[in-house]
């Protein structure tokens, strides 16, 4: 084959050198007045002056001042703001594997179904109402009410017009990225309510959660509403997203009751999870999904804070594995899985309000105490008669709180002006969901009944069966 080649080469000498020739002749026509451009290019203050805020990305590397960086930085930080919205969704998943791992087998597609629902419904009440409620602009601080997202690609989507350089993306970019977190609110409720809700009442009360409250209660901070005025601190929402829909999950498991067979003159039966493999699937996911809730909330590609957040959300994650691990080992005598998984969790909802802002010992720290705290509540709340199968309440609701407060204990914030706006949203999403679900329990009923129950959800709700053996 080289042979060949050479060969090749040698054929037609003459030609080869008018094409050549010819090559040459073409970039000459082509090269110089690059060159020549080059040469005259602006200097920056001229440039900068010249060009303006333009729209197209070539004009910006042309004009060689600071608008070609800024550019460069802008699209960088779009395409992150997407990836990181990407990871989010993905989260759903993990919720959706989590909780039907951790419930029967027979309740499995009852559940899988809800967690379709719930993100199908949460992205499209955002775009319909929610996210110009929870981003109204001027408003009185406690309450506006939106309508539908319009245009939001100002200046074509193609410069950083929509925000500035501290909100690094297009409009578009934006809600995508604030509409995965919408819907978790609502999935933090599944968990807690699953194996014994009526599925046509919890998808109106899912509708009413996602689609009202979270958007009211987000637009008190992130809406530059009241607790943004005090200075309160939530970075990606420990407590307007975790606690958020730990407590409406507490009000809606107080008003429907723990599940038939739990709690017993005898006391406390286990009702045992159907597969811890899709448990831990489903925790993994989450943990790999949290590196967009947390990056994402950057709210761009700045490389410092990026890394600092990626970093502190990892250490926490493990810190609060080990944490639940041996406490768990110590107080239960046994090293229990599941709250190996929720300890991974909690560690990851403790970090969440202050991933931005503290150190990497103090994100161990945050960590392993999240780690502790939700082996002492689940079991205290199982103790109380609060049937949570899952642990949701714990993981998000008290976890949520820990990790707001973190945020003055390991960081430079209010510790007063913390605890109020954590308990002003823990406070409101339980009122919220206590009110919602009764009238629905008095309206329609919130639980199947025993028959159903016993026989499973998957039957008596959906007829199918998610396992034929």
């Amino acid at each position: 084959m080289k042979s060949k080649s050479l060969k090749l080469f040698n054929l037609g000498a003459a030609p080869w050198k008018y094409m050549l020739l010819a090559v040459i002749l073409a970039f000459s026509n082509v090269v110089p007045a690059h060159a020549d451009d080059h040469e005259e290019a602006p200097t920056e203050e001229a440039a900068a002056e010249e060009a303006g805020p333009v729209d197209d990305y070539l004009e910006l590397l042309e004009a060689q001042g600071e608008y070609a960086p800024a550019y460069d930085f802008f699209t960088t930080s779009m395409l992150w703001t997407v990836i990181a919205a990407a990871l989010v969704f993905l989260m759903h998943l993990g919720f959706a594997t989590l909780e039907s791992g951790l419930c029967q087998k027979k309740n499995t597609v009852n559940i899988l179904f809800k967690n379709v629902f719930i993100i199908s419904i949460g992205v499209l009440t955002y775009a319909f109402f929610g996210f110009n409620t929870h981003y109204p602009g001027d408003f009185n601080g406690w309450f506006s009410w939106g309508g539908m997202i319009g245009d939001l690609n100002a200046d074509g989507g193609a410069t950083w017009g929509y925000g500035g350089l501290g909100l690094a993306m297009t409009g578009f970019g934006d809600f995508i990225f604030q509409a995965m977190f919408a819907a978790t609110g609502a999935t933090i409720v599944s968990g807690a309510v699953a194996e014994r809700v009526k599925l046509s009442s919890f998808m109106v009360f899912a509708l009413l959660f996602v689609g009202v409250a979270y958007p009211v209660a987000g637009s008190w901070h992130w809406g530059g509403g009241i607790l943004a005025e005090l200075g309160f601190k939530d970075f990606a929402g420990s407590t307007v997203v975790h606690a958020f829909g730990g407590f409406g999950a507490l009000a809606c498991v107080m008003v429907l009751g723990p599940r038939r067979g739990k709690y017993t003159e005898n006391g406390i039966k286990p009702i045992p999870a159907h597969n811890f493999p899709l448990a831990a699937i489903g925790v993994f996911l989450l943990m790999f999904g949290w590196y967009g809730f947390n990056g994402g909330s950057v709210l761009s590609a700045e490389p410092g804070v990026l890394g600092l957040v990626f970093t502190t959300t990892t250490l926490a994650a493990c810190a609060g594995a080990l944490g639940a691990m041996f406490t768990s080992w110590f107080a239960l005598k046994k090293p229990d899985l599941s709250m190996a998984l929720n300890g991974i969790l909690a560690g990851l909802v403790g970090i969440t309000a202050n991933a931005d802002v503290v150190s990497v010992g103090s994100a161990i720290i945050i960590g392993a105490i999240a780690g502790v705290i939700v082996v002492f509540a689940i079991t205290w709340l199982d103790k109380s008669k609060i049937d949570d199968p899952v642990g949701a309440i714990s993981v998000h609701g008290i976890c949520g709180i820990w990790g707001t407060l973190a945020c003055a204990i390991f960081a430079d914030f209010d510790f007063m002006v913390q605890l109020q706006g954590a308990l002003l949203v823990s406070a409101f999403a339980f009122i919220f969901a206590y009110v919602v679900f009764s009238i629905l329990k008095a309206v329609m009923g919130v639980r199947v009944s025993e028959e159903e129950e016993d026989r499973g959800l998957d039957i008596t709700e959906h007829g199918q069966e998610a396992y034929t053996n």
